[in-house]
């Protein structure tokens, strides 16, 4: 079996697992209020990240690679698997922190508020997002030329697994750190367990609708696998607990955007009332009281 069927398998088996859990735990049912506007968003994402952005970008890193770096094909394979991983965790997972960190700025902020336009948690909302979001996003082109450096393997299946389980296991509607919290002889590990990767408290936080009580932070909480890159850079809000409501002020006060608009923009443009899916649009800010 190859290292990308053995991938495949495990993705699939995450995957899996935590929806069985959205299930079980009655978390989605009484929480996930999606509409078909929402489905069609996040299965053509979902599709197109796998199908489209990601192909393309291992397909021209790799044609990049053998025109004018041929000399460099699997010139890392050598490498230690610590230094290896270690590289992936910079070039690929602290890139997308600060990738993330950037979508939350005016300018690019509509390629990522589609991701934020959930009313729920869920798994189901962990890839929505824009597609140019994915396309432009540097991690994955990293990880491209790092492939093409010789990364590949189990240890890159290893990586990225675990990586999409943390990124799950944030989204997901059922709060596995939950009970954590409760257990006093845990305290100390999880601890550096919330510092270290992100977690449904701390990823929750970053979709709140609001900061104002004193949980949510949709300016902060940027990690992906790592929570760690918050806490060195200065964006970390840990509080144990989960916002009363996830979404976005301005699709509760005009009505949300349509799947193509969030999807397509700036190809599709929005004709919303207080849209930053339109050119000369700007995000939407409740007036001071």
């Amino acid at each position: 079996m190859t290292a990308v069927q053995v991938q495949n398998i495990l993705i699939v088996t995450m995957i899996l697992g935590f929806a069985m859990m959205e299930f079980i735990s009655r978390r989605y049912k009484a929480t996930v209020h999606a509409n078909s506007n929402d489905t069609k968003l996040e299965i053509l994402m979902f599709i197109s990240l796998l199908a489209i952005s990601q192909p393309i970008a291992f397909f021209v890193t790799a044609k990049i690679g053998v025109t004018f770096f041929p000399n460099l094909k699997d010139s890392l394979a050598g490498l230690p698997w610590w230094a290896m991983v270690g590289i992936l965790l910079v070039g690929d997972d602290m890139t997308q922190y600060w990738w993330h960190r950037a979508s939350h700025s005016p300018l690019l902020w509509p390629l990522h508020r589609a991701h934020h336009s959930a009313k729920y948690m869920s798994i189901r909302i962990t890839y929505r997002n824009n597609f140019f979001y994915y396309l432009m996003m540097p991690g994955l082109w990293v990880a491209g030329a790092l492939l093409y450096l010789g990364f590949g393997g189990m240890l890159y299946t290893a990586y990225l697994v675990t990586k999409i389980t943390v990124i799950l296991g944030a989204h997901c509607a059922w709060r596995w750190d939950e009970p954590l919290y409760r257990i006093r002889v845990l305290r100390p590990l999880v601890w550096v367990l919330e510092r270290t990767i992100s977690t449904p408290a701390t990823h929750w936080a970053h979709h709140a609708i609001t900061n104002d009580d004193g949980v949510g932070h949709y300016k902060g909480n940027f990690g992906n696998l790592l929570f760690f890159w918050d806490v060195l850079f200065g964006t970390a809000h840990i509080t144990r607990k989960y916002p009363a409501q996830v979404g976005l002020t301005d699709d509760h006060r005009f009505g949300e955007e349509r799947w193509y608009h969030q999807m397509f923009y700036p190809l599709l443009q929005s004709k919303r009332e207080h849209t930053a899916l339109k050119f000369g649009g700007s995000v939407y800010e409740e007036p001071s009281k």
